[in-house]
């Protein structure tokens, strides 16, 4: 195994060596020659650089790792309840795809329980969905309860979608307030706004009313793929790799 992997070595410098002597050889000779020393610059571009492989700079292959692959095909995955760090990372990520390109789609799956506590949590990602230039397609896999639902509603209209076995489900927020009487006051005065924030956003959304969807997420309403689509939530139900919306590339530049 050792022989082998020093006769490996062995041979890769021995053409990296040969390469760049042509190369070299190629710009010491006539203008009509130079055309060869491209040609051997490009093949050191495409020796392994830094254990990638690299043609021109541009690296083929995947990216280093997974979270990569996904990002630099413009999918931003929600896969974990919605805690300030998992808001952090989803912000960045769309600001980044929006200076990235406002003109291509960013697709944002999600399989979360929505929020514990912090509604602002939600709240931050929406508007910025809102505020990118790209258009937005959601695609719910497995769960989107509560802002996670409202977050898979906020996506644009059309291009909405879910999975056929998963499961949406409105409810209201809900806190636990400790301390004096006054303090608790407001805890419960911010919770009524950020309920009315949340019904009103995916009212607009759905096309119901804000007294429907208020009465509905008053108790938790869970819907399936089809009463989702039927309530405005997602437009449609994927139901084959045929109907994704994008398939990633390997071939990456990160």
């Amino acid at each position: 195994g050792s022989q082998g992997e020093g006769r490996t070595s062995r041979c890769g410098g021995f053409w990296m060596l040969h390469a760049f002597l042509l190369a070299s050889s190629a710009l010491l000779a006539p203008p009509a020659a130079h055309r060869g020393a491209t040609t051997a610059l490009s093949s050191i571009r495409m020796m392994q650089a830094g254990g990638t492989q690299q043609i021109d700079g541009v690296r083929i292959g995947p990216p280093p790792d997974l979270p990569s692959l996904l990002l630099n095909n413009r999918i931003v995955y929600l896969g974990l309840a919605l805690v300030p760090s998992v808001t952090e990372l989803i912000v960045a990520e769309l600001l980044f795809l929006n200076y990235e390109s406002v003109d291509k789609s960013v697709y944002m799956y999600i399989n979360s329980p929505g929020t514990g506590s912090f509604e602002t949590e939600a709240f931050a990602i929406a508007d910025t969905m809102d505020y990118i230039g790209p258009d937005i397609e959601t695609i719910c896999i497995g769960t989107a309860y509560g802002t996670a639902a409202m977050l898979l509603s906020n996506g644009k209209k059309g291009t909405r979608a879910c999975l056929p076995n998963a499961s949406i489900m409105l409810a209201q927020p809900r806190s636990q307030a400790r301390g004096q009487a006054s303090d608790i006051k407001l805890k419960a005065r911010e919770v009524l706004h950020s309920r009315t924030a949340i019904n009103t956003m995916v009212a607009e959304n759905s096309g119901q009313t804000v007294e429907k969807v208020t009465l509905d997420s008053s108790r938790t309403k869970y819907f399936t793929a089809e009463q989702a689509m039927a309530y405005g939530i997602v437009d449609k139900v994927l139901r084959s790799q045929d109907d994704l919306p994008a398939k990633p590339s390997f071939l990456s530049s990160l």
